[in-house]
Protein backbone atom coordinates (compact mmCIF):
# COMPACT_ATOMS: atom_id res chain seq x y z
CA UNK A 1 0.00 0.00 0.00
CA UNK A 2 0.90 3.48 -0.62
CA UNK A 3 0.14 6.16 1.38
CA UNK A 4 0.59 10.39 0.43
CA UNK A 5 -0.24 12.52 3.63
CA UNK A 6 -0.73 16.17 3.41
CA UNK A 7 1.76 16.39 0.54
CA UNK A 8 3.38 19.97 -0.41
CA UNK A 9 5.83 21.06 -2.75
CA UNK A 10 6.20 24.69 -4.40
CA UNK A 11 8.38 25.81 -7.25
CA UNK A 12 8.37 29.57 -6.54
CA UNK A 13 4.66 29.18 -6.59
CA UNK A 14 3.11 26.35 -4.98
CA UNK A 15 1.93 22.79 -7.04
CA UNK A 16 0.59 20.05 -4.48
CA UNK A 17 -1.17 21.75 -1.80
CA UNK A 18 -1.91 19.00 0.29
CA UNK A 19 -2.44 16.06 -0.83
CA UNK A 20 -3.95 12.57 0.29
CA UNK A 21 -3.76 9.83 -1.67
CA UNK A 22 -4.36 5.67 -0.93
CA UNK A 23 -3.16 3.08 -3.42
CA UNK A 24 -4.08 -0.36 -2.31
CA UNK A 25 -2.15 -3.47 -2.28
CA UNK A 26 -2.30 -4.66 -6.15
CA UNK A 27 -4.46 -2.22 -7.58
CA UNK A 28 -4.05 -0.05 -10.78
CA UNK A 29 -4.78 3.96 -9.68
CA UNK A 30 -4.82 6.25 -12.95
CA UNK A 31 -4.04 9.72 -11.94
CA UNK A 32 -5.18 12.25 -14.58
CA UNK A 33 -6.03 15.99 -13.79
CA UNK A 34 -5.09 19.41 -15.65
CA UNK A 35 -1.67 20.22 -16.98
CA UNK A 36 1.03 21.47 -14.78
CA UNK A 37 -1.12 20.44 -11.55
CA UNK A 38 1.29 18.29 -9.87
CA UNK A 39 0.84 14.48 -11.42
CA UNK A 40 4.37 13.82 -11.94
CA UNK A 41 5.46 15.81 -8.82
CA UNK A 42 3.41 13.38 -6.92
CA UNK A 43 4.34 10.59 -8.68
CA UNK A 44 8.54 11.35 -8.22
CA UNK A 45 7.68 12.32 -4.53
CA UNK A 46 7.24 8.24 -4.04
CA UNK A 47 10.68 7.78 -4.47
CA UNK A 48 12.13 10.66 -3.39
CA UNK A 49 13.50 12.08 -6.93
CA UNK A 50 11.51 15.36 -5.89
CA UNK A 51 11.16 15.75 -2.42
CA UNK A 52 8.17 16.96 -0.37
CA UNK A 53 8.14 20.58 1.35
CA UNK A 54 5.94 19.02 3.62
CA UNK A 55 4.04 15.55 4.52
CA UNK A 56 5.23 12.15 4.03
CA UNK A 57 4.64 9.22 1.92
CA UNK A 58 4.34 5.38 3.55
CA UNK A 59 4.45 2.53 1.72
CA UNK A 60 3.31 -0.52 3.47
CA UNK A 61 3.06 1.79 6.80
CA UNK A 62 6.65 2.95 6.73
CA UNK A 63 7.73 6.18 6.19
CA UNK A 64 9.65 7.02 2.81
CA UNK A 65 11.77 10.06 3.90
CA UNK A 66 11.75 9.59 7.86
CA UNK A 67 14.21 6.86 7.87
CA UNK A 68 17.31 8.82 5.67
CA UNK A 69 19.17 7.53 2.76
CA UNK A 70 19.04 3.91 3.61
CA UNK A 71 15.73 3.64 3.93
CA UNK A 72 14.81 5.46 0.06
CA UNK A 73 17.53 2.93 -1.17
CA UNK A 74 15.60 -0.24 0.24
CA UNK A 75 12.33 1.36 -1.17
CA UNK A 76 13.84 2.50 -4.84
CA UNK A 77 14.55 -1.52 -4.71
CA UNK A 78 10.67 -2.54 -4.69
CA UNK A 79 10.00 0.12 -7.43
CA UNK A 80 10.11 0.54 -10.95
CA UNK A 81 9.82 3.68 -12.74
CA UNK A 82 8.23 4.04 -16.54
CA UNK A 83 9.74 7.24 -18.16
CA UNK A 84 7.94 9.92 -20.30
CA UNK A 85 10.23 9.85 -23.17
CA UNK A 86 11.56 5.89 -21.99
CA UNK A 87 14.38 7.22 -20.99
CA UNK A 88 16.57 4.79 -22.87
CA UNK A 89 20.73 5.13 -23.06
CA UNK A 90 20.96 5.74 -26.72
CA UNK A 91 24.91 4.09 -27.12
CA UNK A 92 23.49 0.97 -25.35
CA UNK A 93 22.00 -1.95 -26.60
CA UNK A 94 18.57 -3.31 -25.75
CA UNK A 95 20.06 -5.68 -23.69
CA UNK A 96 22.79 -3.25 -22.22
CA UNK A 97 19.87 -0.51 -21.18
CA UNK A 98 17.92 -4.03 -19.80
CA UNK A 99 20.94 -4.79 -17.63
CA UNK A 100 20.53 -1.12 -15.88
CA UNK A 101 16.94 -2.79 -14.48
CA UNK A 102 18.92 -5.24 -12.51
CA UNK A 103 20.92 -4.09 -9.24
CA UNK A 104 24.31 -4.72 -9.45
CA UNK A 105 24.46 -6.86 -6.35
CA UNK A 106 21.67 -8.93 -8.12
CA UNK A 107 23.66 -9.92 -10.93
CA UNK A 108 26.29 -10.63 -9.12
CA UNK A 109 24.66 -12.79 -6.59
CA UNK A 110 22.49 -14.64 -9.77
CA UNK A 111 25.75 -14.80 -12.38
CA UNK A 112 25.63 -13.49 -16.06
CA UNK A 113 23.16 -16.24 -17.35
CA UNK A 114 20.66 -15.75 -15.08
CA UNK A 115 20.48 -12.28 -16.25
CA UNK A 116 20.23 -12.69 -19.81
CA UNK A 117 17.57 -15.52 -19.30
CA UNK A 118 15.50 -12.51 -17.00
CA UNK A 119 16.03 -9.80 -20.01
CA UNK A 120 14.64 -12.21 -22.30
CA UNK A 121 11.84 -13.01 -20.49
CA UNK A 122 11.10 -9.61 -19.81
CA UNK A 123 11.23 -8.66 -23.51
CA UNK A 124 9.08 -11.50 -24.31
CA UNK A 125 6.61 -10.34 -21.51
CA UNK A 126 6.52 -6.97 -23.75
CA UNK A 127 5.81 -8.87 -26.87
CA UNK A 128 9.51 -8.21 -28.52
CA UNK A 129 11.46 -10.83 -29.74
CA UNK A 130 15.11 -10.83 -27.63
CA UNK A 131 16.61 -12.36 -30.69
CA UNK A 132 15.42 -9.88 -33.29
CA UNK A 133 16.25 -6.31 -30.25
CA UNK A 134 18.35 -7.64 -28.00
CA UNK A 135 21.47 -5.96 -29.70
CA UNK A 136 20.15 -3.48 -31.27
CA UNK A 137 20.23 0.23 -30.42
CA UNK A 138 17.55 2.73 -29.21
CA UNK A 139 17.85 4.79 -32.68
CA UNK A 140 16.62 1.34 -34.75
CA UNK A 141 13.26 0.52 -33.03
CA UNK A 142 10.12 2.61 -33.71
CA UNK A 143 8.97 4.63 -31.00
CA UNK A 144 6.46 1.99 -29.83
CA UNK A 145 9.19 -0.44 -29.45
CA UNK A 146 11.34 1.85 -27.41
CA UNK A 147 8.51 2.37 -25.08
CA UNK A 148 8.18 -1.50 -24.59
CA UNK A 149 11.53 -1.60 -23.87
CA UNK A 150 11.39 1.08 -21.36
CA UNK A 151 8.63 -0.97 -19.68
CA UNK A 152 11.05 -4.23 -20.05
CA UNK A 153 13.80 -2.54 -18.15
CA UNK A 154 11.38 -1.74 -15.31
CA UNK A 155 9.82 -5.42 -14.84
CA UNK A 156 12.90 -7.54 -15.58
CA UNK A 157 13.91 -6.35 -11.50
CA UNK A 158 10.82 -7.74 -10.60
CA UNK A 159 9.39 -4.38 -8.77
CA UNK A 160 6.52 -5.03 -6.11
CA UNK A 161 5.58 -0.88 -7.24
CA UNK A 162 5.40 0.33 -11.15
CA UNK A 163 5.01 4.18 -11.19
CA UNK A 164 4.08 5.24 -15.02
CA UNK A 165 4.85 8.55 -15.94
CA UNK A 166 2.72 9.49 -19.23
CA UNK A 167 3.22 5.88 -20.53
CA UNK A 168 1.60 6.55 -24.14
CA UNK A 169 2.50 10.23 -24.63
CA UNK A 170 3.64 10.79 -28.25
CA UNK A 171 2.47 7.31 -29.32
CA UNK A 172 -0.47 6.77 -32.56
CA UNK A 173 -3.68 5.16 -31.35
CA UNK A 174 -2.58 1.88 -32.36
CA UNK A 175 0.75 1.31 -29.85
CA UNK A 176 -1.07 3.25 -27.02
CA UNK A 177 -3.67 0.84 -26.80
CA UNK A 178 -0.88 -1.90 -27.25
CA UNK A 179 0.89 -0.62 -24.40
CA UNK A 180 -1.98 -0.01 -22.15
CA UNK A 181 -2.73 -3.85 -22.85
CA UNK A 182 0.61 -4.79 -21.75
CA UNK A 183 0.49 -2.32 -18.61
CA UNK A 184 -2.96 -4.47 -17.35
CA UNK A 185 -1.19 -7.94 -18.19
CA UNK A 186 1.92 -7.38 -16.10
CA UNK A 187 -0.19 -6.23 -13.75
CA UNK A 188 -2.15 -9.22 -13.62
CA UNK A 189 1.12 -11.56 -13.91
CA UNK A 190 3.31 -9.84 -11.51
CA UNK A 191 0.37 -9.25 -8.64
CA UNK A 192 2.31 -5.60 -8.78
CA UNK A 193 0.51 -1.75 -7.32
CA UNK A 194 0.89 0.55 -10.23
CA UNK A 195 0.25 4.48 -9.98
CA UNK A 196 -0.22 5.61 -13.73
CA UNK A 197 -0.02 9.24 -14.59
CA UNK A 198 -2.03 10.09 -17.95
CA UNK A 199 -3.40 12.65 -20.10
CA UNK A 200 -5.25 9.76 -21.95
CA UNK A 201 -8.05 9.27 -19.80
CA UNK A 202 -10.24 6.74 -22.72
CA UNK A 203 -7.29 4.64 -22.34
CA UNK A 204 -7.43 4.68 -18.47
CA UNK A 205 -10.71 2.92 -18.06
CA UNK A 206 -9.45 -0.29 -19.34
CA UNK A 207 -6.90 -0.92 -17.04
CA UNK A 208 -7.32 1.66 -14.22
CA UNK A 209 -9.16 0.22 -10.87
CA UNK A 210 -9.71 3.59 -9.85
CA UNK A 211 -8.86 7.02 -11.10
CA UNK A 212 -8.15 10.24 -9.49
CA UNK A 213 -8.25 13.45 -10.34
CA UNK A 214 -5.88 16.23 -9.39
CA UNK A 215 -6.96 19.94 -9.79
CA UNK A 216 -5.24 23.16 -8.35
CA UNK A 217 -2.65 21.00 -6.34
CA UNK A 218 -5.29 18.65 -4.24
CA UNK A 219 -7.30 15.62 -5.21
CA UNK A 220 -10.88 16.77 -6.28
CA UNK A 221 -12.12 13.11 -7.24
CA UNK A 222 -10.94 9.32 -6.45
CA UNK A 223 -13.40 6.76 -7.64
CA UNK A 224 -13.61 3.50 -10.57
CA UNK A 225 -14.10 4.07 -14.10
CA UNK A 226 -17.48 3.78 -13.56
CA UNK A 227 -18.13 6.64 -10.96
CA UNK A 228 -16.14 8.63 -12.63
CA UNK A 229 -17.75 8.79 -15.94
CA UNK A 230 -21.27 9.33 -13.87
CA UNK A 231 -19.89 11.85 -11.77
CA UNK A 232 -21.91 15.57 -11.86
CA UNK A 233 -18.42 17.85 -10.51
CA UNK A 234 -17.93 19.82 -13.08
CA UNK A 235 -14.29 19.24 -12.90
CA UNK A 236 -14.80 15.69 -13.56
CA UNK A 237 -16.83 16.15 -16.70
CA UNK A 238 -14.05 18.35 -18.36
CA UNK A 239 -12.72 14.95 -17.93
CA UNK A 240 -15.16 12.66 -18.68
CA UNK A 241 -17.35 14.32 -21.13
CA UNK A 242 -16.43 15.93 -25.12
CA UNK A 243 -18.75 18.41 -25.03
CA UNK A 244 -18.00 19.78 -21.25
CA UNK A 245 -14.34 20.00 -22.40
CA UNK A 246 -15.14 21.80 -25.06
CA UNK A 247 -17.53 24.21 -23.67
CA UNK A 248 -14.64 24.61 -20.44
CA UNK A 249 -11.88 25.09 -23.15
CA UNK A 250 -13.52 28.09 -24.88
CA UNK A 251 -14.27 29.85 -21.69
CA UNK A 252 -10.70 29.41 -20.44
CA UNK A 253 -9.53 30.76 -23.61
CA UNK A 254 -11.96 33.76 -23.36
CA UNK A 255 -10.77 34.29 -19.47
CA UNK A 256 -7.36 34.23 -20.25
CA UNK A 257 -7.58 36.44 -23.14
CA UNK A 258 -8.98 39.41 -21.33
CA UNK A 259 -6.32 39.16 -18.50
CA UNK A 260 -8.56 37.43 -15.87
CA UNK A 261 -8.33 34.10 -13.96
CA UNK A 262 -9.36 31.13 -16.42
CA UNK A 263 -10.86 29.46 -12.77
CA UNK A 264 -14.56 30.58 -14.22
CA UNK A 265 -14.87 27.49 -17.20
CA UNK A 266 -15.97 24.96 -14.14
CA UNK A 267 -19.50 27.54 -14.20
CA UNK A 268 -19.30 26.93 -17.88
CA UNK A 269 -18.91 22.90 -17.49
CA UNK A 270 -21.85 22.74 -15.39
CA UNK A 271 -24.25 24.56 -17.79
CA UNK A 272 -22.77 22.20 -20.27
CA UNK A 273 -23.66 19.45 -18.36
CA UNK A 274 -27.08 20.22 -17.82
CA UNK A 275 -27.76 20.94 -21.29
Amino acid sequence: MIEYRDIHKSFDVPVLKGVDLTVEDGETLAIVGPSGTGKSVLLKTTIGLIVPDRGDVLIDGASVYAGGMRTLVRVRRQVGYVFQNAALFDSMTVYENLMQGVPDAVQKEIGRDEVLRRVCRALEDVNLDPHVVINKLPAELSGGMRKRVGLARTIVGRPRIILYDEPVTGLDPVNSAAVERLMTQISSRMGVTSLVVTHDIEGSFSYANRIALLDQGRVAFVGSPDEFRGSSRPIVRAFADRQSAAAASMRMMEDESHGGSSESWQSEIAAAARR
